[in-house]
């Protein structure tokens, strides 16, 4: 681990957060009780415009946040730029994908280089249902473009991308920051699927389990569809299409993306970075103080706007820590 790096960065979080905290607090005697009844929820979300055009800039009161039914008091809001700007990001390759995918990897290294130093980057490949990373988070970005290497095309005895995911995010360093994963995967369980259609295109409790772990963890989960080996992706289109399936899930409820276009491998990755990296550029932090169980627990949460041209994109549940 570069723990000169991620020490640094996380101090920056900290005190980023210690400041939203102060945002927070009541400065009246009044309010000083309800507050010390309450706990403060923080999720990570998106702004996006109209048909590829860049969205409004929101301010606080633009933003409609509810848990279940209750409409939350935005208590804070703020682009994850400048003292929020600090990002942990994994890119995670499986290593069933064909070997042939590398030569796409040139449009990733770019986009690592080409990071701000306020985001760490880590490498990790997934197999038999754990994850190896090849470089621990680290913002010196020409080690982590020379981490990538071609997938070995080979997913092991239990090729199962959900688990790997699940496993890697058991064992994320701390980090005050955004958290975010960008997976290149076909999205197909090879450990646990059959032949039929139905089991390809069946739900799959591996992605809830990762999904909902993502989310407590406050991690978005991003995707790029490339093709693995073997029959399962170049003749068989009911488990390319199941594994884009589940890809679309985790995404959709982690509050990410996932791209693909049709069964085959994109010509170029370019496109695909381009728009995350204008997802990266239009983040927000939201903040709200809310009652909480004396469980922590996931909750439905919905964010809004009613700002022309913009559209909040976020996790479908957010992760509300225990009453103290």
């Amino acid at each position: 681990m570069n723990n000169r790096c991620i020490s640094g960065l996380k101090l920056g979080a900290g005190v980023a957060f210690a400041l939203l905290a102060g945002l927070c607090a009541s400065p009246s005697r009044s309010q000083e009780k309800p507050a010390t009844q309450l706990v403060m929820a923080k999720i990570l979300v998106t702004v996006e415009g109209d048909k590829d055009k860049q969205p409004p800039e929101l301010k606080r009161e633009d933003v409609l946040a509810k848990v279940g039914k209750e409409r939350m008091a935005t208590k804070h809001w703020e682009a994850a730029k400048g003292q929020y700007a600090d990002l942990a990001l994994f890119v995670v390759i499986d290593d069933v994908l064909d070997p042939s995918v590398g030569g796409l990897f040139g449009d990733i290294r770019e986009f690592i280089k080409g990071q701000p130093p306020t985001t760490l980057i880590g490498i990790a490949y997934t197999r038999n249902g754990t994850v190896s990373v090849a470089q621990d988070l680290t913002n010196d970005h020409e080690a982590a473009a020379k981490a990538l290497r071609l997938p070995s095309g080979n997913a092991g005895t239990y090729g199962n991308p959900y688990l790997s995911l699940t496993s890697l995010i058991k064992k994320w360093p701390g980090h005050g920051g955004r958290k975010e994963i960008l997976l290149i995967t076909d999205g197909i369980d090879r450990m646990r699927q059959k032949s039929g259609r139905m089991d390809y295109m069946a739900p799959s409790t591996d992605v809830t389990t990762a999904s909902d772990a993502a989310k407590r963890a406050g991690i978005l989960v991003y995707s790029f569809y490339a093709r693995g080996v073997g029959h399962l992706t170049r003749t068989n289109s009911a488990a390319a299409s199941g594994g884009q399936s589940r890809l679309a899930k985790l995404a959709d409820e982690t509050g990410a993306d996932s791209y693909f276009l049709g069964y085959g491998d994109p010509v170029s990755f370019k496109p695909y970075l381009d728009d995350f990296q204008t997802v990266l550029n239009n983040q927000y932090w939201l903040a709200f103080h809310i009652k909480p169980d004396s469980k922590p627990a996931l909750k439905r949460i919905d964010v809004s706007t009613e700002v022309s041209g913009a559209e909040i994109v976020s996790a479908n549940n957010i992760f509300i820590p225990a009453a103290k």
